[in-house]
């Protein structure tokens, strides 16, 4: 008998995503301890003054941005449904021959993220992890396709309630160098819930089942947790 997944919403009102807390507090108390004591003890500097708190301002305000993590909720039915599990544009949707887990032929969909994307990752399917673990490996541009099997990348397989799986690779790029993975092998998972948080330009991999429905086109833009990148019949 198979299994019934119970829907459960499992959301975290973020603004900010707790992965960019103590980094924001961190850079807050610098900003002021740069700035602080140049308008104290040299007033006179008004405009370089004035550039620096400018300067320090806008880059902080990048980071927020940056870290910031909309609360979402999948409108549809999630039964037969492959969600977007990030923010981004379509660059590849290709049959591949995937090495790390399924060693077979499925159908691959990547997303780029770039720095002004949100970060946050969702899990694209309900269902249990059955495999997650960290790969280490190169930094390319993560646009680049020898991006997926070489760069420093994370690999989470999600086997749905008909005994499909579903993999989702994690991938680093030139800039991102931290990659965030919650999802642990054994544990239920669902849409709407995070599966992890990649820092500062990167992509995500979906291999899905051949039989799958591509709903997405290349170069379209997606948006985590609400995109439907594919059907399954």
């Amino acid at each position: 008998m198979k299994k019934k997944f119970k829907r459960i919403r499992k959301l975290k009102d973020y603004r900010i995503h707790r992965e960019g807390t103590s980094i924001l507090v961190v850079s807050f108390i610098i900003a002021l301890l740069i700035n602080v004591p140049l308008w104290y003890f040299l007033p006179d500097l008004f405009i370089l003054n004035s550039i620096v708190s400018l300067t320090s301002l806008v880059v902080y305000l990048l980071m927020v941005n940056f870290f910031r993590s909309p609360k979402r909720i999948f409108p549809g039915d999630v039964e037969n449904v492959v969600v977007a599990p990030a923010d981004g544009k379509v660059v590849v949707i290709e049959k591949v021959f995937e090495p790390d887990h399924f060693k077979d032929e499925r159908m691959q969909v990547s997303i780029f993220m770039s720095p002004t994307n949100v970060h946050a990752n969702w899990y694209p399917v309900d269902g249990v992890v059955v495999r997650s673990e960290h790969q280490k490996g190169k930094f390319h541009k993560a646009w680049l396709p020898k991006a997926s099997t070489e760069n420093e990348r994370s690999l989470v397989v999600i086997k749905m309630e008909d005994g499909r799986e579903v993999l989702v690779r994690q991938v680093a790029g030139a800039m991102a160098r931290r990659i965030v993975t919650y999802a642990k092998a054994g544990e239920e998972c669902f849409i709407d819930q995070h599966m992890g948080f990649i820092k500062f330009g990167s992509r995500v991999d979906l291999y899905l089942p051949l039989d799958a429905e591509i709903k997405v086109a290349l170069n379209q833009k997606t948006v985590g947790n609400e995109t439907i990148v594919a059907n399954f019949k």
